[in-house]
């Protein structure tokens, strides 16, 4: 049955720990009454379960038997969820068998039920006897005190184990440089206190290693999804670069260690890449500061649009990409940049991995409409798109030759573009 807040008198808590299960006594009843799950506000959701003195006393003198009570009603209060009633009739069940059975008939009964292993670890218990069915056991040494970063530990090896990993000393030790043992999702830093002082030298060295390998590399902005998207091409070249050099060096290292080595590294590089300029402002310094375009548009699907001039305060493809950054989105990855006195332009089409340049062969005149030339070519990733959009505003569509091939007839194109997705 789920409370609110009725009413009530503590009959017996326990120091060492705030969550471990209070017994209260409400409107003459003794109830076992704990925290567990959160509601709708995410606050903690406090639960209480009808109990009897003898179960009291058992659970006063038993410091062992409070805490595998805790354990097994626990998976209940989780399947009650934010709003659920819990299973009352399911919760009272299990008083008798856990607080008032031999032990070898508790083990048995946590061989058939849900239990909360990590409750049981953060508390003391010897984790190979739990491993082997011996809960009772296991629980000998149990304290009041809770190590939760033991329990956080023990659940991560579990994690590894169901996929087959195991860790060796120094695998386990660059785990916690990188702050990576108990998430592997965590974004990984460096954290030499954290290490064993041993294997800190080892440590040190496989880092040194990945280091070496990465220097120079880096890892640009990806406008395609905003201003601070890394380009997935250079990550996955700046970790492949990693991983060979790191495996290399130490064949015998688990597959989590050197992927966590890899991950730093390509944090820390493009984290570096963000204070460098979004596009490579090396336009006018490769023309010698007179050629280029002067003036253009850049629109997208949306209705946006941005005009540039040279004597503007930023070149012509760092504000493109600028204006890609701010605009693109899943319904609007279609980006054009045009020289309406040249009467020429590229389109960008990130949905399809593709551009297209557009060059008008006759203007229109006398009421009729122009005549566009309009070829496409595949693009690769995002360096392949700033490479066509720097070549562009540097030289316009002719520019754009000696980066083909270029298809003019929509068929070919479509088929090309089909084989490279192996459609």
């Amino acid at each position: 049955m789920v409370v609110s807040r009725p009413a009530r008198d503590v009959v017996f808590t326990r120091v060492g720990d705030g969550w471990i299960p209070d017994v209260v006594r409400s409107d003459g009843e003794l109830k076992l009454m704990l925290a567990a799950g959160a509601d709708a506000n995410h606050e903690p959701r406090v639960f209480t379960v009808p109990i009897s003195e003898a179960h009291l006393a058992v659970i006063r003198e038993d410091l062992t038997r409070h805490l595998l009570l805790w354990s097994a009603v626990l998976p209940l209060c989780d399947a009650a969820g934010s709003r659920g009633r819990l299973d009352e009739n399911a919760a009272v069940a299990l008083l008798d068998p856990v607080l008032l059975s031999p032990p070898a008939e508790v083990d048995a009964l946590f061989r058939r039920i849900r239990w909360d292993r990590s409750r049981l670890v953060a508390h003391g218990a010897d984790v190979d006897l739990l491993e082997r069915g011996r809960v009772c056991e296991a629980m000998r040494a149990a304290t009041e005190g809770a190590d939760e970063k033991r329990a956080q530990e023990h659940a991560a090896n579990r994690r590894r184990a169901d996929r087959g990993v195991v860790l060796g000393p120094l695998d386990a030790q660059i785990l916690r440089y990188t702050g990576q043992y108990l998430h592997g999702a965590t974004i990984p830093r460096r954290l030499p206190d954290d290490v064993d002082p041993a294997l800190l030298p080892q440590v040190m060295r496989v880092i040194a290693t990945a280091e070496q390998a990465c220097a120079g590399m880096r890892i640009g902005l990806d406008p395609r999804r905003g201003n601070r998207a890394t380009d997935k091409g250079d990550w996955d070249r700046t970790a492949a670069t990693v991983d060979a050099a790191v495996r290399r060096a130490y064949p015998d290292l688990a597959g989590d260690a050197v992927r966590t080595v890899s991950f730093l590294m390509c944090s820390e590089v493009a984290e570096r890449s963000r204070s460098a300029p979004v596009e490579d402002d090396d336009e006018a310094a490769a023309v010698g500061g007179s050629a280029g375009k002067t003036a253009l548009s850049f629109t997208d699907d949306k209705g946006g649009e941005v005009t540039w001039s040279r004597d503007g305060p930023r070149t012509a493809s760092a504000e493109f990409w600028a204006f890609v950054a701010d605009r693109s989105a899943a319904d609007n990855e279609v980006f054009t940049i045009e020289d309406e006195e040249m009467g020429e332009g590229i389109q960008l089409h990130f949905y399809a991995d593709s551009v297209a340049r557009i060059t008008t062969v006759r203007p229109g005149e006398g009421g009729s409409d122009p005549q566009y030339r309009v070829e496409y070519r595949l693009v690769d990733g995002m360096a392949g798109y700033r490479e066509l959009v720097r070549a562009f505003v540097r030289g316009g569509c002719a520019a754009l030759d000696r980066h083909g091939p270029w298809m003019s007839d929509v068929a070919e194109f479509e088929r090309a573009r089909r084989r490279r997705h192996g459609r």
